[in-house]
């Protein structure tokens, strides 16, 4: 069993953009329905990606925080397109930009369509309370706020945020 360890931060500046060193443009989509998740109706959320020319299918245990079950399995691209057509929420679409700091790679998505406007900050590490560095773009922690997880991106997206939730 997999367990992966994920904080999210949003950002306080750009200042990244010139650390990036790759970017991979990211489709994704959902086959259970996120509401019924984070009722706790289901246990896990069922993930199938498109990056390039990889696919694969993801499985996440429910748990809000940094530390969820993985499970993340090779599909081929077809399989993928096709699996994208039986989504029960809306798509993700994506520009993922990999920076550097330190020891540590960071993921930085920046959201496009019903997300755009969007930029968030993961890190994966090897243990919840492992030390990193923290750039100055770095803003505030949203590891524990359901809201920015992809799956309730794609219920809700960020286009139908009210200003007051976006200023949070």
């Amino acid at each position: 069993m997999a367990i992966e360890i994920e904080r999210k931060f949003l950002l306080a500046g750009d200042g990244w953009r010139a650390q990036a060193h790759h970017a991979l443009r990211i489709a994704q989509a959902y086959l259970n329905d996120g509401a019924a998740l984070a009722a706790g109706r289901e246990q896990c959320s069922v993930r199938v990606r498109i990056c390039g020319e990889q696919a694969n299918l993801n499985i996440k245990s429910r748990e809000l925080g940094a530390s969820r079950q993985e499970f993340e399995y090779p599909i081929p691209p077809a399989d993928a397109e096709a699996l994208m057509a039986l989504s029960c929420d809306g798509r993700i679409d994506k520009i993922r930009h990999l920076v550097q700091v330190g020891a540590h790679l960071w993921e930085i998505d920046e959201f496009r369509g019903d997300n755009a406007g969007l930029v968030v900050a993961e890190i994966e590490l090897s243990r919840v309370d492992e030390p990193f560095e923290r750039p100055s773009w770095l803003g505030r922690e949203v590891t524990h706020e359901r809201r920015y997880y992809n799956l309730a991106l794609a219920a809700r997206p960020f286009a139908h945020w009210t200003a007051e939730e976006k200023a949070c």
